[in-house]
């Protein structure tokens, strides 16, 4: 399954889709595969300031527990309060109700050193 070209990507299997000054963020289909059945995720509250790198939330699966950093500075502002009811939308639907945090963005620069979808597809896909 090809990553979705509408957001950027990480080294750290992280994606990040900016909207204005706010910006989604979740892991890939490729982490989501690499850590199997996710069974919690626990987000840093609204309002805890981002360096870039900064840890934003941990995912559980069976296999590993795995920490999820931010490429941007800002502040969380919502996180996804459907994972604590259903944490398994992170392995059905990555890209989309599987997100974690949403951040308001307070420097988008970062984003331009990430990778594009065709840049990440190339790396962890053979």
């Amino acid at each position: 399954m090809a990553s979705p070209t509408d957001r950027k990507y990480t080294q750290t299997h992280e994606w990040i889709k900016l909207e204005g000054d706010v910006a989604t963020l979740g892991i890939t289909k490729f982490a989501v595969d690499e850590l199997t059945d996710v069974t919690y995720a626990q987000m840093k509250a609204a309002g805890t300031s981002l360096k870039p790198g900064d840890p934003v939330a941990e995912v559980e699966s069976v296999k590993a527990t795995s920490d999820v950093y931010s490429p941007v500075a800002g502040t969380i502002a919502e996180i996804n309060k459907k994972l604590d009811a259903d944490p398994s939308l992170v392995n059905t639907s990555p890209y989309g109700d599987g997100w974690l945090v949403k951040i308001k963005v307070s420097d988008p620069a970062p984003l331009n050193a990430l990778m594009d979808a065709s840049a990440y597809d190339a790396k962890h896909h053979s």
